[in-house]
């Protein structure tokens, strides 16, 4: 067993922290977590086929389910006592497994004892949702843990075999930049940055794209159209307005459906991947507060805009 929860206690396993869009983690005194001290347990076979079971709360020190004093507690038709957490413990299975034909599910809630249930009217709702009988807490290769503050993907050892290794994304890399995409108006080589220099600031040959069209280009500072924003600029080829931010390769190789050329990237952060795991995310409502649900890039966290929430990217070749 497994124990997972916002304390540092010895009895939690992996202790989890809020996140907020960006990658950056909810800090200072005025930031109060949403994460239950006790939040979930999950349960593995110790034998083949090593099913997982997902339960809301957890065991505290002494031994007893740990439930804060608003969370919903009910007793169940066969005598036993079962309730939900707090802000809840939610989990989503992607419809045909996580691969290149997935497509996100329906969100529901576990309870103490295992149970799935529809979503509450709002995450600390007193009343609970309706009971799904013909669905079970098992965890599925990429299923979605929402926790209230940060959200797990449960990856297992069959379906990491089919996602690209990190080998394979640098080469991905070594390719992109052997192909020597220029940028269009400049005339300058681009290349994306090596992941051992990490994110910092943008270097010279990084590509940048406007996130809108999705023409990519080498950094300029003109074009700006402040009127509408700060960060609005203006595509010197196709005249759309919209942000124009740096390129960085996605480089958590266990986020991504399938092994195929970085070839989109996410609006409005920038992050680059294939085509199929750009569109899977894109399409994913995560929670978001109470009740609200919002698609997010899932390198970073930030929350995706426009139509379509990712964009094709168009490079330019060089002219020899």
């Amino acid at each position: 067993m497994f124990q997972i929860g916002r304390s540092t206690e010895n009895m939690i396993d992996f202790v989890v922290t809020d996140t907020s869009p960006g990658g950056g983690t909810a800090e200072g005194p005025s930031a109060q977590s949403t994460i239950s001290r006790y939040a979930c347990r999950i349960l593995c076979d110790r034998r083949p086929p090593y099913t997982a079971r997902i339960y809301a709360a957890g065991f505290d020190a002494s031994s007893n389910i740990f439930l804060g004093e608003r969370a919903a507690k009910w007793r169940t038709p066969d005598g036993l006592m079962d309730g939900l957490t707090t802000n809840g413990v939610l989990v989503m299975h992607p419809a045909g497994g996580f691969s290149e034909d997935s497509a996100p599910g329906v969100w529901r809630e576990i309870s103490v004892c295992g149970n799935v249930y529809t979503l509450r009217d709002s995450r600390s709702a007193q009343q609970r949702g309706k009971l799904v009988e013909n669905e079970s807490n098992v965890l599925q290769d990429g299923s979605l843990i929402d926790l209230c503050g940060a959200t797990l993907l449960w990856r297992t050892p069959a379906g990491l075999l089919r996602a690209p290794t990190l080998k394979q994304l640098e080469a991905q890399r070594q390719e992109a930049n052997a192909a020597r995409p220029q940028c269009p108006v400049g005339l300058s080589t681009l290349a994306f940055p090596s992941p051992a220099r990490g994110r910092t600031a943008p270097d010279k040959q990084q590509p940048w794209v406007y996130v809108r069209c999705g023409h990519v280009h080498g950094y300029h500072g003109w074009g700006c159209r402040r009127e509408r924003g700060p960060q609005e600029r203006e595509c010197p080829l196709c005249r759309l307005v919209g942000p124009y931010v740096p390129l960085w390769l996605g480089q958590e190789a266990g986020l991504c459906l399938d092994p195929g050329p970085p070839s989109h990237a996410f609006a409005p952060c920038g992050h680059v991947c294939s085509e199929k795991t750009a569109r899977y995310w894109a399409q994913t409502p995560l929670p978001h507060g109470t009740h609200a649900f919002h698609a997010a890039c899932p390198f970073c966290g930030a929350w995706l805009t426009g139509e379509h929430g990712c964009v094709r990217l168009i490079f330019q070749g060089p002219l020899d």
